[in-house]
């Protein structure tokens, strides 16, 4: 019986350890096509210029300063990569969850890259909508209150998995 403990045990950790080697590679592979891909306007320069034009700045309608770009407009370039690699992250999570389910992964690292795709999937399409080219002070403190919903939204998402999860087997009959 301890024999095949054992053996499950280093399936599972194989398979773990092939979903990592697969996620990092293509988190390398992303950056560098995002990269190559916008070389004609050097994403580079545009990076550097837009953590160098942060300042604080008073959020609307509050005594509260926050960083943010002097001219949040201004770096509609940057928006789109930034968009192209979280969409990319969110069709790596799809892919990672096909894994997890393949190899028979924990539950809670099956429930956590389901929460994972559901935050990068909203996080593309909230840089989508609120980061352009007409990004004004307003919308890019709204695209963060944004995110953090996307972040709540991301853990209620992974709770409920788990949640269904335990409730569907406890209902299963023992074998």
């Amino acid at each position: 019986m301890n024999k095949n403990k054992k053996a499950h045990t280093r399936t599972r950790t194989f398979g773990e350890n092939i979903i990592t080697a697969i996620t990092v590679g293509t988190v390398f592979i992303l950056i560098g096509a995002i990269y190559v891909a916008t070389l004609p306007t050097s994403l580079g320069e545009k990076i550097v210029n837009f953590f160098s034009s942060f300042t604080a700045i008073q959020v609307p309608e509050t005594t509260i300063y926050l960083p943010a770009p002097a001219a949040p407009s201004a770096h509609a370039i940057v928006y789109n990569a930034a968009f192209q690699f979280c969409l990319g992250i969110a069709i790596l999570q799809i892919i990672i969850l096909l894994l997890r389910i393949m190899f028979r992964s924990p539950l809670g690292k099956t429930a956590e890259t389901f929460g994972n795709m559901v935050y990068w999937f909203g996080a593309s399409y909230l840089v989508a909508t609120f980061l352009n080219s007409t990004t004004t002070v307003t919308t890019w403190f709204a695209f963060w209150a944004a995110i953090l919903i996307a972040l709540g939204t991301s853990m209620i998402t992974r709770a409920t998995v788990l949640f269904v999860s335990k409730r569907i087997y406890k209902q299963m009959p023992c074998c």
